[in-house]
């Protein structure tokens, strides 16, 4: 566990696997911290494994103003930097996934490929935001947990006890660090930027996602040239949680596929 100082307040971050393999940094969905990808750390061992809490989630501070997609992929370079990594594979996931495309927009050098998880271009609308932003504001997170788990994963994870620890994950999130990353995902819109994506790029879809479906995902990826997409069967937002070992597979077999072991 680390923190690194930004002028907004502070970052938490934490390396695993290789200190000298190939960087993979894995950017969080919303309303999860970098134990989502707790299932990856063993299977991706021979890689530096780079995660971090993005603003307002995890260990991570909530700045006073709300970030734009910008901001949070200019965090991410931020952590890359300071480790001394100039280039790195990029892993997101929903608002992750945005980050991620982000980078690869306007730091195409830093990205020697990308991995789209159960995101898209464009996630939502201003009004759905302004919405869901309202409520948290009002009604608190807490009483919001429920639904958000309910688009987050398939029946047979909400069946399963661990499925309860991500509601108080959910519950325990700063809200107006979720509201502000709400706010960022407002106003974000990539979908022109797409074409112009040069690095290998995989994308993963979950059958079950109620918060990106994988129709929505499929129609990214094939916006962006090369890229392969992959379906989860029976998982939902998160697959990282609920099929860790799928996920797991399908990203080894894409970077040996492109020589990044």
């Amino acid at each position: 566990m680390h923190a690194l100082n930004c002028d907004w307040g502070h970052i938490h971050y934490r390396e695993d696997g290789a200190a000298q393999g190939v960087p993979v940094i894995c950017l969080n969905s919303l309303g999860t911290d970098l134990r989502m990808w707790e299932g990856l750390v063993a299977p991706l061992s021979g890689y530096r494994l780079v995660r971090m809490d993005k603003r307002g989630h995890g260990l991570s501070a909530t700045s006073d103003a709300a970030p734009t997609i910008t901001d949070l992929a200019q965090d991410a370079l931020t952590v890359a930097d300071h480790l001394g990594i100039e280039a790195a594979v990029f892993v997101g996931c929903s608002i992750g996934g945005m980050i991620a495309q982000e980078i690869a927009r306007i730091a195409p050098e830093r990205v020697r490929a990308l991995v789209l998880s159960n995101t898209a271009a464009k996630i939502g609308t201003e009004e759905s935001w302004a919405e869901r932003i309202a409520t948290v504001e009002s009604q608190g997170l807490p009483a919001m947990a429920d639904g958000v788990i309910e688009r987050w994963f398939g029946p047979a994870f909400r069946a399963h006890p661990d499925c309860a620890l991500w509601v108080t994950e959910v519950a325990r999130t700063d809200a107006k660090g979720y509201a502000n990353c709400c706010k960022a995902l407002a106003g974000a819109d990539l979908r022109d930027a797409l074409p112009e994506i040069s690095a290998p790029t995989l994308v993963i879809a979950g059958s079950h996602d109620g918060a990106t479906p994988p129709e929505q995902v499929m129609e990214m990826a094939a916006a962006i040239p090369g890229a392969r997409a992959e379906l989860i069967e029976g998982a939902g937002h998160i697959p990282a949680i609920e099929a860790p070992e799928q996920v797991a597979r399908l990203i080894t077999e894409f970077l040996k596929e492109h020589e990044l072991v």
